[in-house]
Formats: structure tokens, sequence, C-alpha cells
């Protein structure tokens, strides 16, 4: 109906994430928290802080959001003994396991919910066998089916993973990279400092990534005091053990991507609740200062707070935006120059560029990204893949291309700049290339 448009690629996570607004409301609510507590936290939701830009993406970001903060609360609800909830949970933890891998995770505080029911007496059970049964029976009823697609179709579960450049990297850029070791042994061989420190490296990153992306810091010391604060209350205990479980995996297990984009992606289903709760802390902070201080009116005083709150959220969320989308911006003009110079050159030419998805989009043409490996390695991937240009980019160039780009070398595969973008240093924005693999092309002679 809509067509191949923007419009159409957007529309479904606009919406997506416009549902975590009232979703918040209704947890809140549910949660026994007033009026003002639930609709505040709807509010944040709707302009999560530096998040706020991604939510317009045509990603799985604001859908992850709302899958995640639904499955916590009917964790929640079958904890307080609604048993259907439980089961439903089944079903939205296999849909935010297909938005996203690491959307397993939500499937922890379900486990660790049902291990807690069965040291009850009997008579006291809330979830029981059938429930818990039908729950994971609900999850593998939804991704069993692309779990099979992914074993017919590539001999393993998980394809990203299976080579080890997903588990394995000691350091990001070998994520690029076709020639670099990423095995358990290369994993292992970095020895016991330099391990130790990556994963608290990691725990940092992701600690830092929540407190000031989407918490902006403001909210980050009430989220704390909330969490503390209602750390027995059932409705918010299964968030308390994914906040710990996500923390822990990606310090162990994903270090070395957290600061990379991966853990602002995950942390977003931990919002609505993190927001209600930081309204909370923000109650328990008035009270405990109203309590040494006659003066203060808390009914007033816990409004302004949290006016104060909303509006410092919507200044960090509009000005997060703002320079967020100021660097997508520089980005794309960089690519459509390109795509222009690259209008006359014949569609089934294939090239070389930082980011293969943005040069189809924008200049129709197929490619693949540069691999962060020295020139011979690169040389061979051109040559694997028979391509015929080769686009750099000095926000995205990877470092054995900078001397090329910068005139200091030039390989006899490579021509002279075909076109280039000025810029006001010395090294220009981006520059194209004619790749030459066969001695009877010459437009790489000198």
């Amino acid at each position: 109906m809509l067509g191949p448009t923007t419009l159409a690629s957007g529309l479904p996570f606009w919406l997506a994430a416009a549902l975590a607004a009232p979703l918040t409301w209704a947890i809140g609510r549910d949660a026994g928290l007033s009026r003002l507590t639930s609709a505040a936290g709807g509010l944040l939701v709707a302009i999560p802080g530096a998040a706020s830009p991604f939510l317009a993406q045509p990603d799985n970001f604001g859908l992850f959001m709302l899958l995640g903060a639904l499955s916590l609360w009917a964790c929640a609800r079958g904890l307080q003994g609604d048993r259907r909830w439980f089961v439903l949970g089944g079903l939205l933890v296999g849909l935010a396991t297909l938005s996203r891998n690491d959307g397993v995770l939500l499937g922890v505080p379900f486990a660790l919910v049902f291990l807690m029911d069965l040291v009850r007496r009997p008579r006291a059970s809330r979830i029981g066998w059938r429930a818990a049964v039908l729950c994971a029976g609900a999850f593998l009823l939804v991704t069993a089916p692309w779990w099979l697609r992914q074993w017919q179709e590539f001999g393993t579960l998980s394809p990203s993973s299976a080579s080890g450049r997903i588990l394995w990297i000691t350091e990001y850029r070998e994520l690029y990279s076709v020639s670099s070791e990423t095995t358990l042994e290369s994993f292992l061989g970095q020895g016991p400092e330099a391990l130790l420190s990556s994963r608290l490296a990691g725990l940092a990153a992701a600690l830092g990534i929540f407190a000031a992306g989407p918490l902006l810091i403001t909210m980050t010391p009430f989220v704390i005091i909330g969490a503390w604060s209602r750390r027995r209350d059932t409705a918010f205990t299964p968030w308390i053990v994914y906040a710990v479980t996500l923390f822990a995996f990606s310090a162990l297990i994903f270090a070395v991507h957290v600061p990379q984009g991966t853990f602002l992606r995950s942390c977003l289903a931990l919002l609505p609740h993190a927001y209600l709760l930081g309204f909370v802390g923000i109650d328990r902070t008035v009270r405990a200062v109203a309590a040494r201080r006659r003066s203060w009116d808390p009914q007033r005083a816990r409004r302004g707070f949290a006016l104060i709150a909303v509006g410092a959220m919507l200044l960090g969320a509009v000005g997060a935006s703002v320079l967020t989308t100021r660097s997508w911006a520089a980005d794309q003009a960089v690519r459509e120059e390109m795509s222009v110079a690259l209008a006359d050159v014949p569609p089934g030419e294939r090239l070389m560029s930082p980011d293969a998805g943005a040069y189809r989009y924008h200049a129709g043409r197929a490619g693949i990204v540069t691999p962060d490996d020295p020139l011979p390695v690169i040389e061979a991937a051109l040559r694997t893949y028979d391509i015929r240009w080769l686009v750099l980019e000095r926000a995205h160039i990877v470092e054995p291309l900078m001397p090329v780009m910068k005139g200091e070398v030039r390989p006899a595969w490579l021509s002279s700049p075909v076109f280039s973008l000025s810029s006001e240093t010395p090294i220009p924005r981006a520059v194209l290339y004619a790749v030459c693999l066969q001695p009877a092309d010459t437009r790489c002679d000198a």
C-alpha cells in the first residue's frame, strides 16, 4: 500500500516505539504507582534521553523496548499469581528473541521465578509445572521455525557467531578483519590480566552508556534509589533480575561490543520500568528531605521535582537528537555526493566502501565492506569479489588505508583519485578510486 518508501520502512517501528509510552503507564498503575508517576514515566519513554533519535530509525530499538517491557511485565504478573500472563510471557520472550538474539536473556527472570515457585510449599504455589511448560512451549512455538531455518540453511542456530568473529574478538576492529584469529584459544591467549581488564571495561562502558544515554545522568541516582526501595516488590523483581543479567552478560561475553552500540539496543528494554523507578526515587528523596525540612510541602515538592526531571530529559533529548542527526547528516551528505560521482559507472560494477548497505541504498551499487586488514589482504578481498571501485571516507577509514587517502602510498592496483570531496583539512572527506585487477585495465596507469 505504501510502496518501497521511507515511511513504509519506518512506520512499524515508530508504532512500536509509540506503544511503549502507554505500556509504561499501564505497568506503573499495575504496580500501584500514582497516575502522575505513571504518566511521567510514559512521557520519558517517549523521549528517552540520548536514545531518542534512534527510535525514529527503521531498526529494532523501539520494537525491543516494547517487547522487553511487555515480557518483564508478564513475568511480574505471573509472579503475582496470574498464570495466563506467565504463559503469555513465553510468547513475548520468543518475539523479543527474534528481534534481538540476546532477547533470550529476558527468559532468565521467568526461569528464576519458576525455580522460586518450586521451593514453596505446594499449597503456596503460584505458577506450577503446567504454566511453566506452556510458557516454554509458547517460546518454542515462536522461535523454533526460525531456528530450524537457520539450521537447514547454515548448519547452526546462530550463523553470526559460528565463525567466532562475534564471541572471541579481543578488540572491535577484529569484527571487520578477515585475517585476525578469532578462536577460543586466541581469546584466552590474551592472558588473565588483559581478559579481566577488558571485562571490567565492558561493565564500566555498559553502566556509563545506561547512565549517560537514556538516563542523561540526572535520573541515574533516582533510579538507583527507586530500585533499592522496590527491591522486594514483585512488580519490579523481574526487572531487577533482567538488569543484573544483562549487565553481567554484556561484561562477560560482549565486553568489546558494548561501546559500539550493542548495549544501547539491549538496554532499551529496561527503560519503561527504569523511568517509573526514577520517579519512585524522586518521591523517596523528597520525603526524606521533607522530614528534615518542615517548610517543605512534600506533595508540591514531588510535582516540582518531577517537572524538573521531565524538563531536563526533554532538553537532553533535543540536544542529543541535534548532535546525533548532525553526525548522520554529515555521513549522508558524503554518500549522496559520492553516489553522483558513481552515476556513470556501469551498474554491474561492484565497489568496496565503509558501509556497503549505505551505498546500496544511495547509489544502487552492490559491494562489500572494507576489511580492517593489511593491504595484501584488502587486495585479496578485492580480487575475490571482483571489485572495480574503492570508496574511502575519512570519518570511517580503516588504519591500513589512511596512508593511501593521504597520498603517501598508492598500490599498483589502485588509480589516482577519480573524485574527491575536499575539506578544511589536508585530508579530503572522501575519495573515489578505480581498482585495476586485470592487465588490460588502463585506469590505473600513471
